[in-house]
This record gives structure tokens, C-alpha cells and sequence, in this order.
């Protein structure tokens, strides 16, 4: 039986998360369709989860390790510290710019009928998620290659990553609501995105900012999120 929507003044908001529950049909079907999109008419399809960071990791630890003669953490490889920091950032930026640009690019379907805007934007996130999940492969394959075990605190990469999916949402419907409302912000989100990639300390030990910058440096959203990721990796050696 289907059950009939009535719009009216105040519902919407009484009923939110209701018709989240309600229409979360809608969100499997616009995460799996996002995830289609993605990687149609590629050549090499999701190997590109694999390529991008991949590649960022072997200019970081040239530049940084073998020209710069930068530390690592502990003992760790440095790739393995490189990656385990490229992990969440790619996974923050990835959903950042998808998740800004998710309204606009649904508009035709937004114009036609109702169901709650959050869905859209979230299922952006989700599909990030599976990039995510690709690329932690090579990190697999990179401990086995350099003979690096984690420790125990490992277990505990999953409440860091939930913590880097609300740092991603959280800004991304705040940028996809400026998006609707301001066209700059579409030049302005790959910008940010690129900016943030060298001020998050990603291609290096973050225990080289001075305590001067510390309290700068910790504005950043993302900070928490790679050095949770790289103590729960690097056996907590921090």
C-alpha cells in the first residue's frame, strides 16, 4: 500500500528524521548510483582510488624523506607514515568536493519531487567511503612490503574514521548550501581542497610544528583525523 505525503507548513522540519527512515530506499539507491557514475567510461575504473594517493605518496616521501631529510614517526616507513595520513585526507577532500556540488547536481530531481535534501549530500559521502576502502588495500600491501605490523591499536581505526565521516559532512552541507545560494563556490572548493592538502601536514610528521603554530595548526578540522589515523597504524607511536 502506498502511503501518501502531505506537504504542509511546519511538517517538514516536525518530521525529518522520520523521512529519513522513510526514504532511505532513495539514499541506497543514490550512493550505488553515484558509485556507477564515478568509474563509467573509464579505462582503468576504480584503480583510480588506487593511482591518486598512490602517487601523492611517492612524491611526499621523495621530496620529504630522501630530499628534505625529513623524520618519521617511531619507526615506521616512511610511505606507511605518508599513506596513513593520505588515507583520511583523500577521504575529507573527496567528500568535501563531492558532497558541495551534490544539490546542483541534482536539481532535476530535487524540482520533482519530495524527500529530505540530506540524503543527497550524504550518499556523496558514501561513495568517498568506498574509495576509501580501496586505497586502505595498498596500505595493507605496503605493511607486508616493508614487514610492518600494527599493534593493538588498530582496533580502534574505526571510531577515528566515523570521526573523519562527520569532519567530511559536516563542512560539505555547510559548502553545498553556499553552493545553492553563491555560484563562486564551486572555484572555490578545489581551491580549499588543494590548499588544505599541504597545511594538513600530510606529506610529513606533524610533530615538526613548532609550539608556536600548534594552536594554528590544530584549527585545522582534519589534524585529529590524521594523527588518529597514524597512531592507530604507526603501533601509537606518536
Amino acid at each position: 500500500m502506498q502511503q501518501e505525503t502531505i506537504i504542509e507548513a511546519g511538517r517538514t522540519e516536525k518530521n525529518y528524521w522520520t523521512d529519513l527512515w522513510r526514504f532511505r530506499e532513495l539514499f541506497y539507491i543514490l550512493s550505488w548510483r553515484d558509485i556507477k557514475v564515478r568509474y563509467k567510461q573509464t579505462v582503468i575504473g576504480a584503480a583510480w582510488s588506487i593511482i591518486r594517493p598512490l602517487l601523492t605518496m611517492i612524491i611526499f616521501t621523495v621530496v620529504f624523506s630522501k630530499v628534505a631529510h625529513l623524520p618519521t614517526e617511531g619507526t615506521a616507513p616512511y610511505a606507511i607514515m605518508v599513506y596513513a595520513g593520505m588515507l583520511p585526507w583523500q577521504f575529507f577532500s573527496n567528500s568535501l568536493t563531492e558532497s558541495s556540488a551534490s544539490l546542483i547536481g541534482n536539481v532535476n530531481l530535487i524540482s520533482k519531487v519530495y524527500f529530505p535534501r540530506l540524503i543527497i549530500p550524504t550518499a556523496t559521502v558514501i561513495t568517498s567511503f568506498i574509495d576509501f576502502l580501496i586505497s586502505f588495500g595498498i596500505l595493507v600491501v605496503l605493511m607486508f612490503y616493508y614487514q610492518y605490523a600494527p599493534s593493538w591499536q588498530i582496533l580502534l581505526l574505526p571510531l577515528f574514521l566515523f570521526i573523519a565521516f562527520l569532519a567530511s559532512i559536516g563542512p560539505g552541507l555547510w559548502l553545498t548550501a553556499l553552493n545553492v545560494k553563491y555560484k563562486d563556490f564551486r572555484y572555490i572548493v578545489p581551491f580549499i581542497v588543494q590548499f588544505g592538502l599541504y597545511i594538513s601536514l600530510v606529506g610529513f610528521n606533524s610533530n615538526i610544528v613548532q609550539a608556536k603554530w600548534k594552536l594554528l595548526y590544530c584549527l585545522n578540522s582534519t589534524v585529529d583525523e590524521i594523527d588518529g589515523f597514524r597512531w592507530c597504524i604507526l603501533c601509537g607511536k606518536l
